[in-house]
């Protein structure tokens, strides 16, 4: 009887950490873009504390098909972001620093990646 109540107690406490819910956590700061919309004209994009880490595929800019890539992307968050040239964080990429400048115009991206490392 013992043995059944002394491994009751970690099995139920194990379980119980299971099954909490994980807090999301989230860059601080923006994390800009810019596009071509379906007029030409350019717009830009602003993602307020972006989710991290993880992947973020540029919803405008998704299908490699149906749209030119984003461009001029400007981290001002407090994390790495890594852009990517293809959707899902694949392809050719570059780093960009936290709280960095601007990139210019050619560099070109349809997905980030933020690191979650500040």
């Amino acid at each position: 009887m013992r043995l059944r109540h002394t491994l009751a107690a970690p099995l139920a406490a194990f379980a119980l950490v299971v099954t909490l819910p994980t807090s999301a956590t989230a860059a601080t700061g923006d994390f800009s873009y810019k596009f071509v919309g379906l007029d030409g004209r350019p717009q830009s994009v602003t993602l307020h504390d972006p989710q991290s880490p993880g992947c973020i595929t540029l919803p405008e800019v998704a299908d490699p098909g149906a749209s030119e890539p984003a461009f001029a992307p400007h981290n001002d968050t407090d994390e790495w972001a890594m852009v990517f040239t293809d959707p899902d964080c694949e392809g050719d990429s570059w780093t960009l620093r936290p709280h960095g400048r601007p990139a210019s115009d050619r560099l070109k991206l349809r997905s980030v990646f933020l690191t979650g490392r500040h």
